[in-house]
């Protein structure tokens, strides 16, 4: 009985051992970031790892949410992931999806410009022309506007460019205030809800910062970089964006699903992180405090800010530089009669010197084979963007109206619509304004003091849920280095 007894004791004392030796990490945050994360990091160390996530809200997921609407799964957040990027496509098999994707349907976007729909000219780069035919059917530019942009073919290259250059001065003096107006704007705006004479072309097209700094102009080394294209990207096939039947809430799901085991505090919100002796400390708001050996801040910047103030100073005036914006989705549902034009297309932008409300315009029943009805339309459309916010205090049913009346406007509407959602998300579009790339190099130095906190997320190196993806990968990889240098810090005391 009493070797039975010792026995159990030792058995009890080696599980101990064991959970305290493994290596504890703490995600705030639940959305794609904080999940993917988690994610990989169980890939990379299986069950050694003591992982708990803490999520401000009542559930997971961030910004990608679906809803019952119009009969139909809808995205009334993100609605797409960019599966061109490698680490996206291998998360959809990885996580045993491949059988959802859904690629679009639609045959390109057009531009709401001067009261028409005019199509997305072929062979554009963020907006930029590579082209000059397409560019002339499409109508978008007037004759004079068409001019200046061909004299890109000929003008000399401008002068030095500024370190961080805003994207208006790499396109304005090479094609003109129309190209940058009507294609470019709306296309690098929209994605980032933002301006794009204030936002940074290093951070957010690069691959243009690098046209305009190594070509004469835009227009040639746009033609060069397609004709250098090694053979097998000209030959790739597929689509770029892709969606999930059912919602990409399904790939929150599977996300959730690996972290079952885990410890999750939803409806959680953290007040502090601050170094202790070993690691860190994680005080939430109820007073709770969770040790561990590594922290990732999944959040989005200026909440991050405020949990790292006073432990770090400088990480968070860095972080609290970083600008949001608020956006908000309009989700329509109009009976087939009320829809007079056929749609054949993904939907359309808005040029800002427009002064519509609409930002952009999906028309989801044509974008998505799966959610096409013989009765029912199903629209999204999403409002707000920088220096823009005439939205945000509509009440629902004008911000509705308001809306509808543009659709009517641009799509030649003869109904109301028989069902409506709205998601407002504030704060919710990070700016890659200029000087991005410098408030990361003093994040990433004042990160260099504080071995084993991590930031992750939109804020950062993209804000597109690959990029988040892909992020969040190279974070869970950083971890598991640190990890793997570490030495054990608990003992089984004698």
């Amino acid at each position: 009985m009493a070797t039975g007894y010792r026995l159990h004791r030792i058995h009890r004392q080696l599980e101990e051992y064991t959970v305290l030796s493994q290596p504890r990490v703490v995600i705030v945050g639940g959305g794609i970031s904080g999940l993917a994360t988690a994610h990989y990091l169980h890939r990379r160390l299986g069950d050694g790892v003591q992982l708990t996530l803490v999520e401000g809200g009542a559930r997971l997921g961030g910004k990608i949410s679906t809803e019952q609407f119009g009969g139909q799964l809808v995205d009334v957040g993100p609605d797409a992931l960019m599966v061109r990027a490698p680490v996206a496509a291998a998360l959809i098999e990885d996580l045993g999806l491949g059988d959802l994707v859904v690629a679009p349907a639609g045959s390109g976007a057009r531009i709401w410009s001067r009261g028409k729909l005019r199509r997305l000219p072929a062979g554009t780069l963020f907006g930029i022309p590579d082209r000059l035919l397409p560019l002339m059917k499409s109508r978008l530019l007037s004759p004079l506007g068409l001019a200046r942009a061909a004299l890109d073919l000929v003008k000399a290259a401008p002068a030095a460019l500024p370190d961080d250059p805003t994207i208006a001065e790499l396109v304005r003096p090479r094609m003109g205030k129309q190209v940058f107006d009507r294609l470019v704007d709306p296309l690098l705006g929209g994605v980032h809800a933002g301006r794009a004479d204030e936002l940074s072309a290093r951070s957010t097209a690069p691959d243009i910062e690098a046209l305009a700094r190594g070509n004469r102009s835009l227009y040639l080394g746009l033609r060069r970089r397609r004709r250098n294209a090694p053979a097998a990207s000209k030959r790739a096939g597929g689509a770029v964006l892709v969606t999930l039947r059912g919602g990409l809430a399904r790939l929150i799901d599977a996300l959730a699903a690996r972290v079952v085991g885990d410890e999750v505090r939803l409806n959680t919100a953290v007040d502090s992180v601050s170094r202790s002796i070993g690691g860190y400390e994680v005080t939430l708001s109820d007073g709770t405090v969770l040790k561990a050996d590594a922290v990732v801040l999944a959040t989005p910047a200026f909440a991050a800010a405020d949990m790292v103030r006073e432990e770090a100073p400088d990480l968070a005036a860095a972080l609290a530089g970083i600008p949001y914006v608020d956006v908000a989705t309009i989700c329509l549902a109009y009976p087939r009669s009320a829809v007079a034009r056929n749609l054949t297309g993904t939907g359309f932008l808005v040029p800002p010197e427009e002064g519509r409300l609409i930002v952009g315009c999906t028309w989801s029943s044509a974008k998505w084979p799966h959610l096409a009805d013989d009765s029912t339309v199903i629209i999204r459309c999403m409002v707000g963007r920088r220096r823009d916010q005439r939205w945000l205090d509509l009440d629902e049913d004008t911000l509705v109206s308001r809306v509808h009346a543009e659709l009517v406007e641009a799509m030649g509407l003869t109904g109301r619509p028989t069902e409506q959602h709205i998601e407002r998300w504030l704060q919710a579009m990070p700016q890659y304004i200029v000087g991005h790339q410098g408030r990361l190099v003093a994040a990433e130095e004042a990160l260099g003091q504080l071995p084993g906190l991590y930031l992750t997320g939109s804020a950062y190196r993209g804000v597109g849920l690959a990029s988040c993806v892909a992020d969040a990968e190279r974070t869970a990889d950083s971890i598991v280095q640190l990890l793997s240098e570490a030495r054990p810090r608990n003992e089984v005391s004698a």
